[in-house]
């Protein structure tokens, strides 16, 4: 473990007393309203607005494996060209999720497991892993961020189901996930059942887990009176997964609902809260996403990917995942197989 990474599992643990809420909202708001910049001080902002990821095409049609991607190839096209005339590969990441991206505190620096993907993406298209523009986008913006060219590609925990295939490309599945509930301890919460009636639930709008509530919610409160306004209250529904932590730290939430991977995360920051329930109660699968149409650069992703699963225990993968997920995500033996469409 390197000085720097040491230094950021130690502070962030240990969040629920007063002063630690105070410090997470501080952290927070510093985190999400900050641009990103890397290596030649050019700067990636982040959209505003509320919702803009539910505001595109409905599920694709005749959806049936959703998973499956274009073939892996390591040959060009108009999107890898463009990349390469322009030097930089342009990334929408996180940089409020610990362990997946976010903003070393120390070294100023974005890290985690998502991030090293994005390295590994721009170094086999640029030949250097530095050449990249990370841009902060919230949870509901990843979509139009690349609808709007503001992103080459999304590596953002970003869930492929079979609404967001009409909406975005996906590459090959990086990493299995599942919805599972997050709450205090202490909390007579026992998971995703009866014993969220009444409790007040916090989600990311645009978020599969939002959608999983609204499904199916056993009388839980989880929406704002003005969701997906201008008068949108972030409250129960907020831009940004992390907002929930802190929502809940302040006691404003009596529980999130969000990918276990993400929550894992989240209970190494404050100990205060654990994972409810015995296991996810969805299985779900990450991909890196870019924009529909760009199929060179989808292809060329998953040939990126393959290399990266390539080597079992010894593989860039396992490398990556022991770094920054195994301590609260023990136990898993490899990435999951990649699966190509047949047209």
């Amino acid at each position: 473990m390197t000085r720097a990474k040491g230094w950021a599992r130690g502070r962030l643990r240990g969040w629920g007393g007063v002063t630690g809420m105070a410090v997470a909202c501080a952290v927070t708001a510093s985190l999400t309203l900050l641009p990103l910049a890397h290596g030649d001080g050019t700067f990636g902002g982040q959209s505003a607005g509320h919702g803009a990821d539910s505001a595109v095409p409905a599920e694709a049609e005749e959806c049936k494996d959703p998973e499956a991607s274009l073939p892996a190839k390591d040959s060009d096209g108009p999107s890898i060209e463009k990349i390469r005339a322009r030097g930089k590969l342009i990334a929408g990441v996180d940089q409020n999720s610990f362990q997946w991206g976010y903003r070393n505190p120390e070294s100023r620096t974005l890290e985690g497991f998502d991030i090293d993907l994005v390295h590994a993406i721009a170094e086999d298209i640029l030949g250097d892993r530095d050449a990249v523009i990370f841009r902060a986008i919230p949870t509901n913006q990843r979509i139009s961020a690349l609808e709007n060219d503001k992103v080459d590609v999304v590596v953002r925990t970003m869930t492929i189901n079979c609404k967001r295939i009409g909406q975005v490309a996906f590459s090959t599945a990086y990493f299995q996930a599942g919805q599972q509930v997050l709450a205090p301890r202490t909390s007579t919460i026992d998971g995703y059942d009866e014993s969220l009636k009444g409790k007040r639930v916090c989600t990311a709008e645009g978020s599969t887990a939002y959608d999983a509530l609204n499904e199916n919610s056993f009388g839980a409160i989880f929406k704002d009176e003005h969701d997906g306004t201008d008068q949108d209250e972030d409250q129960l529904t907020v831009p940004n997964q992390l907002d929930c932590l802190v929502r809940l730290q302040l006691g404003e939430v009596d529980a999130v609902v969000t990918d276990n991977a993400l929550a894992a995360g989240q209970a190494a920051q404050d100990p205060a809260v654990e994972l409810k329930g015995d296991k996810p109660f969805t299985t779900e699968y990450y991909g890196v996403a870019a924009k529909l149409g760009a199929d060179d650069l989808v292809a060329r992703v998953n040939h990126v990917l393959d290399e990266y699963r390539r080597g079992g225990d010894g593989s860039p993968w396992m490398t990556s995942y022991r770094a920054w997920l195994a301590e609260g995500l023990p136990g898993i033996e490899g990435p999951p197989a990649p699966k190509y469409r047949n047209n």
